[in-house]
């Protein structure tokens, strides 16, 4: 395999990158008015916020490795100290995707992910701290992710797309010498991933992944690419997120739904396969969790209504250790230091943005990394979120929470604006809201975020509940919301917006379908308009994926069923001013999505404003079109919501 210098001959690479950053990158904007200079200058306190996240430990020294913005873009920083200054390491046009030390010696190389223009074709770059060189480590063409380095930090595992663009193979390589790189197994399907090495570096623990509900554990003998499925083929359907070796390398820790509605710790016996369950019985799911470096601890959090708590449990006595209080809300990224105390993580709230914290679990101390800038302003002033629960229309109880502006400054009932999650499996938790408090501290607007049938948290029945056939049935959760905000005498059941981003974007596109005579306004973006022509454009490595959540369009009866309940296809329904927001890389839900359905609005007759990025993906990373799209927002809600 050739491997090209980043700043030598990757052609294809580069080619690309001029092409996403050159004369055609400026924002495309239709219908959109020019924002006032009076806006820009009320906004611009909003818009400064920054976010830190944890990435990695220094294998030596009690070094931070994070990400954060000071330019356009999201690059790695090194933080040496608490709260000491974050410096930067990589200077680079496109954001860093995540990076790590390499977990041995002096931490050298670092490896990171960075692909161009959101297109999410990442490559994997190693950089030199020393002298800042950085090198591509990869083919500069197909789709490389989760790398994984190997216990004795010598090798680096990683799934690519390499040989056909479709099925995501495992390759091992030293970062070091690029020329080692091979493909270890050949695999079918895009979903596998490896996620731990055995003790002796001998084996890998590969995850293959079918949907959130379904997934297995495999074992791949990395000198033979031989392959063992280690999870039981009970004929029900589980997931398995992750897993790790055991100290001794003959069970791996691993979290499942198997046999219950929510991801708890388990161990499996890598010589008779049998299961057992770790710790007490779960009230919510375990998230993230990471065994300490000699491998007889594990450290988790569970989700506990949106919020994560952090647990740490011996594995031998299953008792847990007592642990300093966090402050409440939601976290990631969690990750032990090779002095077998420190577990570093990510943590944001409603008046405290992303930033970088660990806990010393000897000592029982929490210590914050970061203390990341709010443009100025006084977060402890931000809304706290207030939970709700509400009926919907067959009995079952949907959840989400609210923030609501001061009532004392904006009396009387007051606009809302629903925000509905994409994934479709993902969750609305109330973390930091950023640049969406000027809606609240300023506008007045209330923020309401919904967990719908679907959504993950909530245990796995609640989340199968919208699969197939029975997509239209979270559309009309949004309908209880509706009516519970006619029951809130803060609330302006007149005023009432939608907003959400990708399966959230149908969401949206629905929602005016079925409730748009009780809706003012719509912001879609990069949403999915007709499933038919979604499953079609989308990546190949996604295809099947997809359609395990949403139907397989090659069986006539799903296809008729899918194209039916597109927004497309109904369209004519639609009466209320739409935004539309997306970015033109997009590999998930390809731009045409909103080509689409702009067009079908304008050809009704509709007021509808798009805004695409060309140097965008599936969502925007890049400062100034995050800018432009928030003022496009906010000019739009005053358009249509708030007069």
């Amino acid at each position: 395999m050739r491997i090209h210098h980043f700043l030598g001959c990757a052609c294809a690479w580069i080619a690309s990158w001029a092409n996403a950053m050159g004369a055609d990158s400026g924002l495309v904007s239709e219908g959109i008015p020019s924002a006032p200079d009076t806006l820009r200058a009320n906004v611009a306190r909003y818009l400064e916020f920054r976010a830190a996240a944890f990435q990695d430990w220094h294998p030596r020294r009690r070094d931070v490795l994070i990400t954060t913005r000071f330019g356009e873009t999201t690059q790695l920083h090194l933080v040496q100290q608490p709260e000491g200054d974050r410096r930067q390491i990589t200077f680079l046009r496109e954001p860093v995707s995540g990076g790590s030390f390499r977990p041995a010696d002096d931490g050298q190389p670092i490896v990171f992910l960075q692909d161009v223009g959101g297109s999410e074709f990442y490559q994997l770059f190693s950089l030199n701290p020393e002298d800042g060189r950085v090198a591509l480590i990869t083919d500069g063409t197909s789709r490389n992710t989760a790398p994984c380095w190997s216990s004795s930090g010598v090798w680096l595992a990683y799934s690519s797309t390499r040989r056909n663009g479709r099925d995501t193979d495992l390759y091992v390589m030293d970062p070091a010498r690029p020329a080692s790189d091979r493909r270890v197994a050949e695999l079918s399907g895009g979903g596998w991933t490896a996620v731990d090495w055995s003790p002796d570096d001998g084996q890998l623990l590969a995850v293959s992944f079918v949907s959130i509900t379904e997934s297995s554990l495999h074992l791949i003998d990395v000198a033979t690419g031989s392959r063992r499925e280690i999870t039981p083929a009970t004929g029900e359907k589980a997931s398995y997120a992750g897993g790790r070796f055991a100290a001794d390398g003959r069970s791996v820790i691993t979290v499942s739904d198997r046999g219950g509605e929510f991801r708890r710790l388990w161990r499996i016996d890598l010589a008779s396969g049998r299961m057992d369950t770790i710790g007490p019985a779960p009230t919510w799911d375990v998230e993230a969790f990471e065994l300490s470096p000699d491998r007889r601890e594990v450290a988790y959090f569970a989700n506990e209504d949106g919020i994560s708590r952090l647990h740490v449990l011996n594995l031998k006595t299953e008792q847990e250790k007592r642990l300093p209080r966090l402050p409440s809300g939601v976290a990631a990224g969690l990750k032990w230091h090779a002095n077998g105390r420190d577990l570093g993580f990510t943590l944001s709230s409603a008046r405290s943005p992303n930033d970088v914290y660990s806990v010393d679990v000897r000592k029982q101390t929490v210590t914050r990394w970061t203390a990341s800038e709010t443009g100025g302003l006084n977060a402890g002033r931000f809304a706290e979120p207030e939970w709700i629960r509400v009926k919907s229309f067959d009995g079952r109880e949907v959840s989400g929470f609210i923030y609501r502006p001061d009532p004392k400054r904006f009396p009387g009932p007051r606009p809302v604006l629903i925000s509905i999650h994409g994934g479709p499996e993902s969750q609305a938790r109330p973390g930091f809201q950023a640049r969406w408090n000027y809606l609240m501290e300023e506008l007045g607007v209330a923020l309401l975020y919904t967990n719908v049938r679907g959504s993950a948290g909530y245990g796995k029945t609640f989340l199968a509940l919208d699969n197939g056939m029975k997509r239209e049935d979270s559309v009309r959760d949004i309908g209880a919301f509706l009516d519970w905000i006619g029951t809130q005498p803060g609330l302006d059941a007149q005023r009432v917006g939608v907003y959400g981003g990708s399966y959230g974007g149908y969401m949206v596109l629905s929602s005016l379908v079925h409730h748009g005579e009780r809706l003012r306004c719509a912001v879609d973006v990069v949403g999915i308009s007709n499933f038919l022509t979604f499953l079609k454009n989308t990546q190949d490595y996604r295809r099947d994926l997809r359609r395990v959540e949403y139907g397989d369009e090659r069986e006539p009866a799903m296809a008729e069923f899918l194209n039916r309940i597109s927004p497309l296809t109904q369209v004519g329904k639609i009466r209320k001013p739409l935004l539309v927001v997306q970015g033109k890389n997009d590999p998930r839900v390809p731009v045409t999505e909103a080509e689409q359905m702009v067009r079908a609005m304008r050809d009704q007759g509709g007021t509808v404003w798009y805004l695409m990025a060309p140097d965008e993906g599936h969502g925007f990373q890049k400062k100034k079109n995050i800018d432009a799209m928030f003022l496009a927002i906010v000019q739009f809600l005053d358009a249509h919501l708030l007069k």
